[in-house]
């Protein structure tokens, strides 16, 4: 005669020292936190686009509109304003922010445009403007295109967006863009000869200057340009998460 067999089996006992071990996710943690809505950081960033909006159309309203947009710095201006209201309709709506290689981006040119336009461009003579002119609209929007809005956007990247959303390979992709533009400036200098607003920046001025002068002035702004987006990227990680601290 057989014993019955159990219905139920006990639990076997763990064995010391034994542990289990948890499988990686292949959901992201921001998958799983929900974003809030951070309406002051919206209307901030509203704020700076149409402060930069008004700054550039100042200058479309004062000087060429084909010479206006083709400088840099109006260029970047206003890619940060694409930017800045799509982060702005984000913070607004509690969505995850965009990527970090955007808006990244976006701040690195309006930064770099700045540094250009104060460290070679503010003393040069005769006196650089965008649209020809020295007047006191001039002043105002070229101070708020090249001092205001970077230090906004700054404001914005530091203390509003998380961090350690970029890494080092995007400093070289970000290079793209300011590599296009050189490009771009060489090409309407030599399709616009003997015009006095053929070549946009005295420092890329090939009448002037020769193209060995130029391309060496061009590879030390590269220079600097890619070491900022390094820094950018390192600054990046190591800066704390106020959003974070804020909820």
């Amino acid at each position: 005669m057989t014993a019955p067999i159990p219905r139920d089996i006990p639990d076997l006992p763990a064995l010391p020292g034994a542990t289990p071990s948890l499988l990686p996710s292949p959901v992201p943690a921001r998958a799983v936190v929900p974003p809030v809505r951070r309406p002051l950081t919206a209307v901030y960033r509203v704020l700076l686009a149409l402060t930069a909006t008004a700054a550039v159309a100042v200058e479309l309203l004062l000087g060429s509109p084909t010479r206006v947009l083709s400088y840099f710095g109006i260029q970047s201006t206003l890619l940060l304003v694409v930017v800045t209201l799509a982060s702005a309709r984000r913070a607004w709506t509690a969505r995850h922010p965009l990527p970090g290689a955007i808006t990244g981006a976006a701040f690195l040119y309006v930064a770099m445009a700045a540094l250009v336009h104060h460290t070679v461009l503010a003393d040069a003579t005769p006196a650089f403007s965008m649209t020809g002119g020295t007047g006191t609209l001039e002043t105002v929007a070229a101070y708020t295109l090249h001092t205001v809005i970077p230090v906004a956007a700054l404001v914005d990247w530091l203390l509003l967006s998380p961090p350690a959303r970029t890494h080092l390979r995007q400093a070289t992709t970000w290079m793209l863009y300011p590599l296009a533009y050189l490009a771009f400036t060489l090409v309407r200098g030599e399709l616009l000869p003997g015009s006095p607003t053929g070549y946009l920046y005295p420092f890329l001025d090939v009448t002037q200057d020769g193209y060995k002068s130029v391309l060496a002035n061009a590879l030390l702004v590269g220079l600097s340009f890619y070491a900022l987006a390094v820094l950018l990227v390192a600054l990046d990680h190591t800066r704390p998460n106020p959003v974070r601290r804020r909820r």
